[in-house]
């Protein structure tokens, strides 16, 4: 699990925005309860920012170099599935 969250050297922030409440939030804060210590513990100088909002639908930024920015909705999907799509994001240069 821990070479999923090596991330790229040109990642410079990851951003996840959800809701603290909602179901629909739900997988996203069950991901980030299990993979943020080792997220974090892997790459300790990459902020990994957690936004919580009321009735915000949730998603996953990556923010590179010289600022370039990509994100990825994640309602609806299974703990596995955002596993894959952050995997993706922290992977790309």
């Amino acid at each position: 699990m821990s070479a999923k969250y090596a991330f790229s050297q040109g990642l410079k922030e990851l951003r996840f925005l959800f809701c603290h409440t909602s179901a629909h939030s739900e997988a996203t804060r069950s991901f980030l309860k299990r993979a943020y210590p080792t997220m974090k513990k892997n790459n300790p100088y990459i902020p990994i920012l957690m936004r919580e909002a009321a009735g915000t639908e949730p998603r996953v930024y990556a923010r590179y170099a010289l600022g370039k920015e990509k994100f990825e909705m994640l309602n609806g999907l299974s703990d596995k599935e955002i596993e894959e799509k952050v995997t993706s994001l922290v992977k790309t240069v």
